[in-house]
């Protein structure tokens, strides 16, 4: 069973550019060339995005190739197919990697023991239940992304939306 999904890169300093490529071109099977401008966000990083198709487990393995290189902000998506749930991966330098599973309108699914952990830990008094649940939802990789999401004036633009 196939899907398709696009790959964000927010911002990557341009010597990692190259290696990005050949990253998601050894996941895909074919040779990728992206289309990268500059990030007005981040001066001296550049950013691309990537329209794919292939099997399901395909984002996980692009979020894979990517994850250990610091300076990387991106994200991968996942439609849902017959077989499988879409999938969310975002990461950045200082939160790392987050990953949800998505439903057909793109709605952060969140599966039950991660609820129950969550308010677990909140009774405990480990953490508020808002925090929990904030996290559970991506809202920290939400914010810091968020202002890399922008191509910039004349590019193309494709707005993530927060699930609030």
């Amino acid at each position: 069973m196939t899907t398709r999904g696009v790959l964000y890169v927010h911002s990557a300093p341009r010597a990692l550019c190259p290696h990005v490529e050949w990253a998601v071109a050894g996941v895909l099977g074919v040779r990728v060339q992206l289309d990268w401008i500059r990030q007005p966000a981040s001066p001296g990083t550049w950013r691309a995005e990537l329209s794919w198709r292939g099997e399901v487990g395909t984002a996980s393995k692009l979020a894979s190739a990517l994850r250990g290189w610091h300076l990387l902000r991106f994200e991968v998506t996942a439609e849902p197919c017959a077989t499988a749930e879409g999938e969310r991966y975002s990461a950045t330098p200082e939160l790392g990697i987050f990953h949800a599973v998505t439903g057909i309108h793109g709605d952060i699914l969140i599966p039950e023991d991660r609820l129950r952990a969550a308010m677990v830990r909140s009774a405990g008094g480990e953490t508020d239940l808002e925090s929990e649940l904030s996290k559970l939802l991506g809202k920290p990789w939400d914010d810091e992304l968020e202002s890399f999401r922008y191509a910039g004036e004349g590019a193309p633009v494709r707005w993530l939306h927060q699930v609030v």
